[in-house]
């Protein structure tokens, strides 16, 4: 599942619609959200690199980490970015995102230390991130550097809206992310929200303007009632290594797909195995409901004993329904087998029916006919 996702991001967009984003939400719960962002952002570069990739270039919008951390995380990977052809651009947001060194600098109460050739190489310090509008500009301007101009495409990396959401507020937030899908030269977009830091408006918000939603969930939810220490201590031991891991994915014709897979963090890295059972599947997407959708044994009995109205009730003999057509004074060989005959059946049955006798002879029989079918309209 979380390959599907990757491969969702390498193919990028199609002609005339805007570009596949991804929301990967995480909570304290279940803390493993920059971990599966690390993963996908190695994925897409690989895919980058290797040329199998609809993007030629890739910028990555650094808030939580500095720019050497990626430097060191693709090159963990086996991707050099400084000695192969640049093809990926850190916009660093990190080191100075409010301009506050510069400042210091100038009035001589702070000695700017020098970054690595590398990193300066590599990265574009953004010192105003109170600004989306100058962000927005600063990394179209960066993607284009990277890809030039025409048709080719490139592919944006933020590693936590959070940081966004400190500094501006969600409409901004919002509307440049939506800017950013809707570029033409935008291939695809993926952030990374910790979504118990923010009300849920907030994060409706940013599910809606993405067309995949991965959601990072505890494997074992907390019982209500009273847990021992040591019980309580296990529990969030447990789920600190492993958790479930939830994707939604919009298709375009409007239809919804839903998958879910377990991820375990390992020393090696995060890996991503199918559930240990179909039913902790079902259980998730099944909706919660008080009462029972099964039947038991006898109340599957129960209703294969009921009749029908439209099944045949006569028990092997003719039945012979009388609706009113023939007179009351024809003879009694004709008399209607619903005075006589079925009433021992009623009584032998025990069921009760219902007969329509006409008040007299002078009322119409029923008819198949139009009354009026004469009249001249």
């Amino acid at each position: 599942m979380a390959e599907s996702i990757c491969r969702v991001l390498r193919d990028g967009a199609l002609e005339g619609e805007h570009a596949p984003a991804l929301t990967i939400k995480d909570s304290i719960a279940s803390p493993f959200g920059f971990h599966v962002f690390s993963h996908v952002l190695s994925q897409l570069s690989s895919f980058l690199f290797a040329g199998k990739s609809q993007s030629r270039g890739l910028v990555i919008v650094s808030f939580s980490r500095s720019p050497s951390f990626y430097l060191e995380l693709l090159k963990s990977k086996g991707i050099d970015v400084v000695s192969s052809d640049k093809r990926i651009q850190i916009l660093d947001c990190y080191s100075d995102p409010l301009g506050w060194k510069d400042r210091l600098i100038e009035a001589g109460s702070f000695t700017a230390l020098s970054h690595e050739s590398s990193v300066s190489s590599t990265a574009i310090v953004f010192k105003n991130v109170k600004y989306m509008d100058k962000l927005y500009n600063s990394i179209i301007e960066l993607g284009r550097g990277l890809v030039g101009g025409g048709r080719n495409r490139f592919s944006v990396a933020i590693d936590s809206v959070d940081e966004m959401l400190r500094h501006a507020s969600i409409s901004s937030v919002a509307s440049l992310l939506s800017n950013l899908r809707s570029h033409d030269q935008v291939s695809s977009v993926f952030w990374l929200l910790h979504s118990d830091l923010h009300e849920d408006r907030v994060t409706s918000v940013l599910e809606y303007l993405s067309s995949m939603v991965a959601s990072l969930e505890p494997l074992h939810e907390p019982a209500n009632g009273q847990r021992g220490d040591l019980e309580k201590f296990s529990l969030i031991e447990h789920n600190a290594k492993k958790g479930k891991f939830h994707a939604r994915f919009k298709r375009r014709n409007g239809r919804v797909r839903l998958m879910s897979e377990e991820v375990r963090i390992e020393q090696s890295g995060i890996n991503f195995t199918s559930l240990s059972s179909e039913g902790a599947v079902n259980q998730g997407l099944a909706p919660k409901v008080q009462f029972n959708l099964q039947l038991s044994e006898k109340e599957l009995i129960d209703r294969a004993n009921v009749v029908l109205p439209f099944e045949h009730q006569g028990n092997g003999k003719p039945i012979q329904i009388y609706d009113g057509r023939r007179s009351l004074v024809d003879s009694k060989q004709e008399r209607p087998v619903a005075v006589t005959e079925k009433v021992q059946t009623n009584e032998d049955s025990g069921r009760g029916e219902i007969i329509y006798f006409r008040d007299s002879d002078d009322e119409m029989p029923d008819s198949d006919e139009d009354p009026d079918d004469d009249l001249d309209i």
